[in-house]
């Protein structure tokens, strides 16, 4: 594979804990500035939620987004609780080296820490205003665990992968679109903003380890991670049908059983492209993952992708 030059660690992490100081927020004073989530506004765009697949009414397709989209910000609060433990758990190697680097990884986990926080606050706000009977499935502690039990490399490629989609989910959906409600706009502009320094980092520390392995553990590494977007594929597959259960009993008519399983056809389509497809065609994702694995490798990543795809 043809080897992509970067600048040297050292640089990159003053760049990015430089950046970070710069951007950095509150969630009270910055994002949520005493607003309410609103009923009449969508929260995710039509490009992530797919809605425009659907033959439903305005009032529905905006209700659709709303339960996507907290689904949405749910899905970030529980992946922010792996990110974090590994990112703790690398710091370690910077504790007596390079104290530019501990700082910016210590950085990272606080700001990991702090969406959470916001994450939480979104569902609160979100069960203020939606009707009761949502239910989010997947545990966090219970997904972390199954994560973190995989090899680092592993952990590292799912995460950058992770933090990929959301720097272009914002640039490519969330931001043109102006019917989102502001508020839910402004959560994913200011996750955003500190996300795009999270890549750089994630990018850093997989190419870091990357180095440090034989030939064999990258192997094994690349089958970890092909299980781990196996595991996500699953959470999802009960997402949807979750969230359609929820959407059904909400939009006011009764939904036919034809209609309930276009539904669940197409909110799990639009899932699998929200957290799976869009990051795995990422050029920057792409452009990482073919430095670091060989053809073979990729072709088995390739396959296991294509076997997720919907008719």
């Amino acid at each position: 594979m043809q080897t992509m030059t970067v600048a040297p660690q050292a640089e990159r992490f003053a760049k990015v804990l430089a950046a970070a100081k710069r951007v950095n927020w509150d969630i009270d004073k910055d994002v949520i500035r005493e607003r309410v989530l609103d009923r009449t506004q969508k929260y995710l765009p039509d490009g992530l939620t797919l809605v425009g697949e659907l033959p439903l009414s305005a009032d529905e397709r905006r209700l659709l987004s709303q339960i996507q989209g907290r689904t949405y910000a749910n899905m970030f609060g529980l992946v922010e609780r792996f990110i974090n433990a590994k990112v703790l758990e690398l710091s370690r190697d910077y504790w007596l080296q390079d104290q530019t680097a501990l700082e910016a990884m210590i950085g990272f986990s606080a700001e990991e820490i702090k969406h959470q926080r916001l994450f939480r606050l979104v569902e609160r706000m979100a069960g203020d205003t939606l009707p009761p009977g949502y239910r989010f499935l997947p545990r966090p502690d219970e997904v972390a665990s199954v994560v973190l039990g995989k090899s680092t490399w592993a952990v590292l490629a799912l995460t950058l992968h992770i933090e990929l989609f959301v720097l272009a989910h914002y640039r490519e959906s969330i931001e043109p679109d102006d019917k989102l409600s502001p508020l839910f706009k402004d959560v994913f502009l200011f996750h955003w903003r500190e996300e795009s320094q999270h890549a750089i980092m994630d990018e850093i520390e997989l190419r870091r380890h990357d180095a440090t392995l034989t030939s064999d553990a990258r192997d094994k590494a690349v089958d970890e991670f092909i299980e781990l977007v196996a595991a996500v594929d699953g959470l999802l597959q009960a997402q949807a049908a979750e969230d359609v259960r929820y959407f059904a009993e909400n939009c006011g008519r009764p939904v036919t059983s034809d209609e309930q399983q276009l539904l669940e056809r197409t909110v799990l389509k639009a899932y699998r492209w929200q957290y799976i497809f869009s990051g795995a065609q990422d050029v920057r994702f792409l452009t990482v993952l073919g430095d670091l694995v060989t053809d073979t490798q990729a072709a088995r990543i390739n396959g296991a992708l294509s076997s997720l795809r919907q008719e």
